[in-house]
């Protein structure tokens, strides 16, 4: 991607997510009924650590599972989206540092991070595999990254149903529903140690540590 397309495409992004924020929470109602609550829950038990980032925080949806002891710092791209999420902290409780970024270029050295997660972020990311790689170098070298994502599913038909159906995602909700995302993970360089699939294996919660460069 040339870098005007990039920042084309990542201004698209913000646009979206910025229309979307006021919505976003009746929106996710849904998923939330299939059992996304109770992933967010079990994802986030798996995270360690003093110092956590969450990457791509949307209006706040993970704030009440982040751990007690930990420092945690919360990024979005989208201003709409992290002012709900600073409120929804406030209402919780919740001392998080908020963040202004993009996922592509996360404004942190290397290794800051014991672990780093992201809830739904790559199926949006212009550039995931880029953006999966920011993850890492953040991330310290014995740190985890957790990631819970959609991602195309297995099964031929359905697999080619949503390789119809993602135009009309990424063009009216910015989504893209037919990503590989366990691949990208891997060409990011982030070595995965363990895979949970959920709801026909088109949802997965991913832990990886980094790996080789990439």
């Amino acid at each position: 991607m040339s870098n005007n397309g990039y920042v084309e495409a990542t201004h698209r992004e913000q646009e979206v997510y910025d229309r979307k924020s006021r919505m976003y929470d009746l929106m996710d109602l849904p998923m939330k009924a299939m059992g996304m609550g109770r992933l967010r829950r079990r994802m986030w038990e798996q995270v360690q650590g003093r110092r956590v980032l969450e990457v791509g925080v949307g209006t706040g949806l993970n704030l009440e599972y982040y751990p007690a002891e930990s420092r945690a710092v919360a990024v979005d791209l989208s201003p709409g989206m992290l002012g709900r999420a600073v409120r929804r902290a406030g209402r919780l409780g919740r001392q998080v540092d908020f963040v202004l970024a993009d996922a592509q270029r996360l404004p942190f050295r290397d290794g800051s991070f014991d672990a780093v997660t992201a809830t739904c972020v790559f199926c949006s990311v212009p550039d995931p595999v880029q953006g999966l790689r920011e993850l890492r170098r953040v991330c310290q070298p014995d740190g985890s990254t957790l990631l819970l994502e959609h991602v195309r599913a297995k099964n031929r038909l359905l697999g080619k149903v949503m390789d119809w159906l993602n135009p009309l995602s990424v063009r009216f909700q910015g989504v893209n529903i037919n990503r590989d995302t366990v691949g990208n993970v891997s060409r990011a360089g982030l070595a995965i140690e363990s895979e949970d699939s959920f709801m026909m294996s088109i949802v997965r919660i991913l832990r990886a540590r980094p790996g080789h460069s990439a």
